[in-house]
């Protein structure tokens, strides 16, 4: 059973939030995998990557590079893991069973859309029932994260 952290996005946009996730899994060692559900988001996001921070970059690769096995970051709207990473950035809906192979999942949706809420909440039910460790966080007003139980 693996971590699945659902992550309720209220303050911060993802462009903000999801690079700082890949700069702490970077820091603790581990690969990550972007996965997408459309391909116009990846040269988007892999632009961003680039260029989020004037002071730093996140190394990552997609299917345009070669090399997969190199880069610790790999963005997809694939069911693969090229890199083999340990942990998976969910940013669309998603099957549960796409999640096979990954120490830790992290589900990252817009809390201020009730459709992606309701999506979110059918996932949680869906996960719980097949027994991996949940935990839901979500944003203060100044932007930091707190988890909810």
């Amino acid at each position: 059973f693996m971590n699945v952290g659902f992550y309720q996005l209220t303050k911060s946009a993802i462009e903000i939030a999801l690079p700082k996730l890949l700069d702490l899994t970077l820091q603790a060692g581990k690969r990550g995998l972007v996965r997408l559900g459309k391909d116009s988001n990846l040269s988007k996001l892999d632009d961003l990557l680039w260029t989020y921070d004037n002071f730093s970059w996140l190394p990552h690769g997609s299917k345009k590079d070669k090399y997969s096995s190199f880069n610790p970051i790999w963005i997809t709207t694939e069911l693969e893991n090229p890199n083999k990473s340990e942990f998976v950035f969910m940013l669309d809906v998603y099957e549960p069973n796409e999640l096979i192979g990954f120490e830790r999942c992290f589900d990252l949706f817009d809390g201020n859309d009730q459709v992606a809420v309701a999506s979110a909440r059918e996932r949680w039910k869906i996960l719980k029932g097949e027994g991996h460790d949940l935990h839901y966080w979500q944003q203060s007003g100044d932007g930091k994260w707190f988890e909810k139980s």
